[in-house]
C-alpha cells in the first residue's frame, strides 16, 4: 500500500525515469513483501533552479509513505534494497536519500473510501 514519491533533477530520459520507478518498486516488493501489483508511485522532476542536493546533481530522493508497524530490520532492508536496485540502473549509491513516513492504518482511505484499519489487507504489515 505504500505511496512513493521519487524526486530527481530534470534531464533524465523516459527510459531512465521508468528504470528509477521500477527499481524502487522492486525494492519495496523484495524488502517489505508487498504484493507485486501494489504500485503507487509519482516521479517528480525539478528544474535545476529548484533542485539542490549535497549528494550531487544526479541525486535521487525517495519518499515512501507506508503503514506504521514495520520493524527496524525491515526498514534497513528497504534502504539497502533501494540503493541496490538503483545502483543497477546507474545511480551512485551515495546519491540516494530515502525517507520513510509511517502513518497509522486509520489514516489511509483505500478501496473506495474504506479505512485501511477496517479492511483485510491480504499481506503482513509487520515484516
Amino acid at each position: 500500500m505504500p505511496l512513493t514519491h521519487v524526486h530527481v533533477r530534470a534531464g533524465r530520459t523516459a527510459v531512465e525515469r521508468q528504470a528509477l520507478l521500477d527499481g524502487v518498486h522492486a525494492a519495496l516488493v523484495r524488502a517489505l513483501k508487498i504484493p507485486a501489483d501494489d504500485r503507487n508511485q509519482i516521479l517528480h522532476e525539478h528544474g535545476p533552479e529548484h533542485f539542490r542536493a549535497r549528494y550531487g546533481d544526479d541525486a535521487v530522493f525517495v519518499e515512501v509513505t507506508l503503514f506504521a508497524g514495520r520493524s527496524d530490520a525491515a526498514k534497513r532492508a528497504l534502504f539497502a534494497a533501494i540503493v541496490d536496485e538503483l545502483e543497477q540502473v546507474g545511480v551512485r549509491r551515495a546519491a540516494v536519500l530515502t525517507v520513510l513516513h509511517e502513518e497509522p492504518r486509520g489514516h489511509w482511505g483505500i478501496r473506495g473510501g474504506q479505512s485501511a484499519a477496517e479492511v483485510e489487507l491480504g499481506f503482513d504489515v509487520e515484516v
